[in-house]
């Protein structure tokens, strides 16, 4: 059986990613999911003000919090999955994730949830697919249609029926 460990940061792209490791099971892949996130670690600022075992703790709720919409979907699915959650430097825990698991395919989404969460995530998605010593896949949005070029086809589809 594989191991895929598919990135989730609670985005709609990591969601689609999610929905791309269903679609390798219901296409018959035997597979196994490692449902993996990384929060970064406290700055030094948050770590002389704060607990530091809060910080831990509160940042990996957040990030149950995060993955719970991809579960879902695994569960909903009947996909076998496990859920690693740690702190961290993003694309190199990932990529320690994927071998401690022997994952032998990694599966992301392409960027992340806000403007600056997609230029990470999309530096994170281009180095960890540069730097994974296993087949990476980098999962984008379908491309959404402008509203009159949808409701254009739509009709021609049903015009064609």
């Amino acid at each position: 059986m594989l191991n895929i460990m598919i990135a989730v940061d609670g985005s709609p792209n990591s969601l689609q990613a999610v929905q791309h490791g269903v679609q390798l099971v219901q296409l018959g892949l035997r597979a196994h999911v490692v449902v993996a996130h990384v929060q970064k670690e406290a700055s030094f600022l948050e770590l002389a003000t704060q607990d530091s075992e809060l910080i831990a703790n509160a940042s990996l709720e957040a990030g149950m919090d995060l993955v719970a919409p991809a579960l879902d979907v695994l569960r909903l699915a009947g996909v076998s999955y496990e859920v690693e959650i740690r702190l961290g430097d993003i694309h190199a825990t990932l990529l320690d994730i994927a071998e401690e698991k022997g994952c032998g395919l990694i599966v992301i989404g392409a960027t992340g949830e806000s403007t600056l969460g997609s230029i990470l995530i999309g530096s994170v998605s281009r180095e960890v697919a540069r730097h994974s010593r296993v087949p990476t896949t980098i999962v984008k949005m379908p491309e959404v249609l402008e509203t009159g070029e949808a409701d254009g086809d739509l009709s021609q589809a049903d015009t064609a029926m």
